[in-house]
């Protein structure tokens, strides 16, 4: 009898981008949009417990998500300098977004200046916002890389695994050489699982020990950053620029590591017990007739 060879294949290169009308809808566009409307539903109902209006995750969206678009471009372009500045290159590719390269180490740097903004406007602590939105942004991040997945990106080195990665042999990342037929590791979905895994161990530890001050998303930093340093280190599709032999991703996933550890332990020593309040001053709110008060600061309290 002949052996079943399992595999996970890779979705038609038609399905990356379709019609509709004049735009052309690119399938890892609507992947990254999925997850952030996933992020913000699931912020919103965090923020909700701790007696902010669930509609600040929106407003904090409405300042986040710009700003982590532009530097999740940015770092990816200038961490992969080869593929856009050398002869002959059409610089209009540095915009081209809807062909992959959003390096979420950047898009947390242009997004936390985003957020930092929104929650400086409202009076929200930042800890408070960014504890809140941990568990969801490892959600969209998971969501997201699905879009790696339609794009025939994010795979690694040879495996003989059952499910392995199937990529066309016409896939420039494949090394010369390599036999037709050969599997590769999934590395999009090894991330999509371990950032699932990750938002459900962040929501039991919060609440087991009622983590606050930033200490969830310290934690978040040390997850996330562990498996990002693994799974750089087998990847053959276009990686990151090297240092020291080193690429540039990985180098970004020590960083995260070491700043998860420092925010975990520094805030755990000068905030030993719970927020006085997610707010950072008191919030006015305007009652129906028109007045102000300051309603919600006593019952974040409680």
């Amino acid at each position: 009898m002949n052996a079943v060879v399992w595999s996970i294949p890779s979705p038609p290169s038609a399905w990356a981008a379709f019609q509709v009308g004049p735009l052309t809808v690119h399938t890892y566009a609507l992947c990254i949009l999925t997850g952030m409307i996933a992020a913000i539903l699931i912020s919103g109902r965090r923020l909700a417990a701790r007696g902010v209006p669930a509609g600040f995750a929106v407003d904090a969206a409405i300042w986040a998500v710009p700003f982590g678009l532009v530097g999740a471009r940015l770092y990816h372009v200038f961490t992969h300098t080869g593929d856009y500045f050398h002869a002959g290159a059409n610089l209009w590719l540095v915009f081209a977004i809807w062909d992959g390269g959003n390096a979420l180490y950047g898009s947390l740097i242009g997004g936390a200046v985003g957020a930092w903004i929104a929650c400086r406007r409202a009076g929200v602590r930042l800890w408070t916002f960014a504890d809140a939105l941990a568990p969801g942004l490892l959600i969209a991040q998971a969501v997201g890389r699905l879009g790696n997945w339609f794009n025939h990106e994010l795979f690694g080195l040879p495996t003989t695994l059952p499910w392995g990665l199937q990529i066309e042999a016409s896939n420039p990342a494949i090394p010369a050489g390599t036999p037709a037929g050969t599997l590769f590791q999934p590395l999009f979905l090894y991330e999509l699982l371990w950032n699932l895994i990750g938002a459900g161990l962040l929501v039991l530890a919060g609440r087991r020990f009622r983590l606050q001050w930033g200490k969830v998303f310290g934690l978040y930093l040390i997850w996330y950053g562990i498996a990002r340093a693994g799974l750089e280190a087998i990847r053959l599709d276009p990686t990151s620029d090297r240092l020291f032999d080193i690429p540039a991703n990985d180098w970004g996933s020590f960083v995260a590591i070491t700043l998860g550890v420092l925010l975990f332990a520094v805030q755990t020593l000068r905030h030993p017990g719970p927020e006085p309040s997610p707010y950072s001053r008191p919030p006015a709110i305007a009652d129906a007739g028109g007045h102000d008060e300051q309603s919600l600061e006593p019952a974040a309290r409680r």
